[in-house]
């Protein structure tokens, strides 16, 4: 007996809704209520009188599953679009993150060169401690933590994905 399992992707949603109190609780909600992981959330206004906020969403599912995702997202009263980036092609990607290490000496001077490496911009400097701001994909961010962890990290606070489509028009 042969059984076919399908492929789970990873799919990064754009949700554009009217920016009211609970909506937010709504869409974590239904991803909770039906079992779905949430990988990334991030959430912002996008209209200067801050009526409507963009929700960019990062989750893995099969293609069934997503379709049901996306089909209940788009059930829900405040929401005036969904769009599956990943589906529709090319995007891009970012996040941000501040990253804390500490150490003196050799391993201090190994983190400023790796941060130069990596394109991180110091934003904040004691004695015995850097704070790091670095931007690019999931897996440069990464890398990057990894690699501080080796020289004295402390901590990490991440931005979640940013995400917008390639060319002209809008998602």
């Amino acid at each position: 007996m042969h059984i076919k399992t399908e492929q789970v992707e990873r799919h990064t949603l754009a949700v554009i809704v009217d920016n009211e109190p609970g909506i937010l609780a709504r869409i974590a909600g239904l991803f909770t209520a039906r079992g779905y992981n949430i990988e990334s959330l991030t959430v912002s206004e996008i209209t200067a009188d801050k009526a409507v906020s963009r929700i960019t969403i990062v989750t893995s599912a099969s293609p069934p599953v997503m379709e049901q995702i996306i089909a209940q997202l788009d059930r829900l009263v405040p929401v005036h679009k969904v769009a599956d980036l990943t589906v529709l092609g090319d995007h891009v990607e970012r996040e941000l993150a501040l990253v804390k290490v500490a150490g003196t000496g050799d391993r201090r001077i190994e983190a400023l060169r790796l941060a130069e490496v990596y394109r991180a911009r110091v934003v904040d400097a004691t004695i015995g401690s850097f704070v790091f701001e670095v931007t690019g994909t999931i897996a440069k961010i990464d890398k990057f933590v990894e690699l501080m962890g080796e020289v004295g990290l402390v901590e990490v606070a991440r931005t979640g994905i940013a995400a917008i489509s390639r060319g002209a028009e809008a998602a």
